[in-house]
């Protein structure tokens, strides 16, 4: 839950702290107070899009920060784990937004400075706002099919991503299939090349690293002569003349006589020498071996010379075609053989292919009958969870259906599948048009909301669906910014009701005009407006009963001041705290009786 939030600089706020508890919170304050400003910081708080323009006047910038208390679920610790956020001793993790005056923006999660989107994807799992900007989103039938989508949850989930497993793999083979048949005549000359290319590299038959070998061994045999005089000269200085000639003992000779003279001396520090000349005389030794034995390999040979430069001349005529060195040549080859296995353009395997398309057609088909069957089956129960809402709302007579459609392929449409019996156009989503339809009254035609509903019957139907999707959230808070607009009266005190008992499930954040909402919270915060040398600014305090009851006086019709309106405001708020307790106490026993939403269907 959203424990704490401060705003500094943002709009008429000059700086703000909210202290925020579990349960019903309402905020409320007279017109151009800058209670939307609560909104507009949480929004920032979800990551959403800044505007320079909320920036206070003569600030350098806006700064929002939240702590959330109880972040337990496993996506949102996962967003935590991967942005690096730390955890305050007490569990909790702040998020900070800021926007400067020149519109730069910037995010902090946990102590740490993170892309904006971190903390959107944080808000999608502990926060959801509700306001005017959301309801009227909701009458695009894209975003009709998304909160019917959610509101079934993984009854639709399952079917759904099994389609779009399926769908891909579908539109991935028909698009190898169309290539193949569209480009055959220039897949087939670049099959011809490859093909070409892997003759001539199987004919010279290449081992990796051949080529480095070859050249060394070429330039052994070239230099041979001059090789032989280089090593006879000093096998010669090693082990001197093999005839033993006195004038030209070698080194080894020379050590001998070293030797044998130290050896001799009758001074031990001279005898101490002779071992250390012995390891050097075998040392030497060593050497004139292996200088006899490499001159033994040198074999000035011109035919075997020949056949080198041949071999090398043939792997120089693959490197010039196919790459730099003979390990490139055999990796060109690898891939050519790779390539040449999706460039088959026969009408075997174009037959093949097609084949493989039209069973995953069918495959889709069925995904999407399953999912459609999954929404029309949930798109019911919604519309009587939002009728008996209305219900409660001054529109009893109302009613709401959601439609589930297949929605038709356009011709030559690439997506296009046939699904018991209709032509239909495989989206991204399953291939149905959710749509929200209204019926006025029981005799009525039902019709698009938007077409059927007047301005506060529009906003009725809009928190009646909110309220019914708030129990299919996961997330911990939920904000309503003004969603009572355009309602008042009997209908007002039932969108009071409403919220209190959605605050028993959720923490719940309302942003009001309206006395009858206000009278249901369980906290009650106001935006304050006041003047400072001529600069205006706002601030927000928490009142006690007493100041509740003047600043619902207020609200009902500005009588904050007189006996009247403190009447009307002390018995709207009484009553409003005797359906709370009477709430609690039927929610104490209805909880341990009432089974789940899934339960519930599973025992059907």
């Amino acid at each position: 839950m959203l424990a704490e939030m401060r705003i500094q600089g943002l709009g008429v706020i000059d700086e703000a702290a909210l202290e925020l508890h579990p349960g019903f919170t309402v905020v409320t304050g007279e017109t151009g107070a800058g209670k939307t400003m609560v909104v507009t910081g949480l929004h920032l708080l979800s990551g959403g899009r800044s505007d320079a323009t909320k920036v206070r006047a003569g600030a350098a910038k806006a700064i929002v920060e939240g702590r959330f208390a109880g972040v337990t679920g496993e996506q949102a610790l996962r967003v935590l784990s991967d942005a690096g956020a730390d955890a305050d001793e007490d569990g909790s993790v702040i998020a900070a937004r800021s926007v400067s005056a020149d519109g730069r923006s910037r995010a902090h999660l946990g102590g740490r400075s993170v892309p904006v989107g971190v903390l959107g994807e944080l808000a999608e799992q502990v926060l959801a706002v509700h306001g005017q900007n959301d309801q009227l989103r909701l009458l695009r039938p894209v975003e009709q099919r998304a909160v019917l989508d959610r509101f079934a949850g993984e009854d639709v989930a399952v079917p759904l991503a099994e389609y779009r497993a399926a769908r891909q793999e579908w539109l991935a083979v028909a698009r190898e299939l169309d290539e193949r048949r569209t480009r055959s005549r220039e897949l087939a000359q670049q099959a011809d090349l490859l093909r070409h290319g892997l003759t001539e590299i199987e004919a010279v038959n290449p081992v990796p690293g051949e080529d480095t070998e070859l050249t060394e061994q070429v330039k052994r045999l070239a230099a041979a002569d001059e090789l032989r005089d280089t090593v006879t000269a000093a096998q010669l200085a090693v082990t001197g003349a093999a005839d033993g000639d006195p004038d030209a003992p070698g080194a080894l000779g020379l050590l001998a006589e070293a030797r044998r003279r130290l050896g001799g001396a009758d001074d031990d520090t001279l005898r101490e020498f002779e071992p250390r000349l012995a390891e050097a005389s075998v040392l030497l030794g060593e050497v004139g071996s292996e200088l006899t034995g490499y001159l033994d390999t040198l074999d000035a040979d011109p035919q075997r010379l020949e056949t080198l430069l041949a071999r090398q001349a043939e792997l120089k005529q693959l490197t010039r075609k196919y790459a730099a060195d003979v390990d490139g040549v055999l990796a060109w080859a690898e891939d050519a053989r790779a390539r040449l296995a999706g460039m088959d353009t026969s009408e075997e395997a174009l037959d093949e292919l097609a084949a493989r398309r039209d069973a995953l057609a069918g495959a889709v088909a069925g995904h999407a009958a399953d999912l459609s069957a999954a929404r029309t089956t949930a798109a019911a129960e919604l519309g009587e969870r939002i009728s008996a809402e209305l219900a409660g709302l001054a529109m009893g007579q109302a009613s709401i259906e959601i439609t589930v459609r297949g929605r038709e392929a356009a011709p030559e449409d690439a997506t296009a599948i046939t699904v018991a019996g209709q032509v239909l156009a495989a989206g991204p989503d399953g291939v149905d048009d959710v749509e929200l339809l209204l019926r006025a009254h029981a005799k009525a035609q039902p019709l698009p909301v938007h077409k059927a509903a007047s301005g506060g019957e529009l906003s009725r139907v809009m928190l009646a669906a909110e309220v019914v999707l708030a129990h299919a959230d996961t997330v911990a808070t939920l904000v309503f910014d003004e969603v009572d607009a355009g309602v008042g009266g009997r209908a007002a005190v039932e969108i009071g009701r409403r919220l209190a008992r959605l605050a028993r499930t959720h923490q719940v954040l309302v942003v009001t005009h309206l006395p009858q909402v206000a009278a249901f919270a369980d906290r009650h915060l106001v935006v304050d407006k006041g003047t400072d040398d001529g600069v205006t600014s706002s601030g927000v305090r928490s009142l006690d009963r007493e100041e509740r009851v003047t600043e619902l006086a207020r609200m009902l019709a500005g009588l904050d001041d007189t006996e009247t309106g403190r009447a009307h405001a002390e018995e709207l708020l009484g009553a409003a705290e005797r359906f709370i307790a009477e709430a609690a106490g039927r929610g104490r026993s209805e909880g341990r009786r009432r089974p789940s939403r899934r339960r519930r269907k599973e025992g059907a």
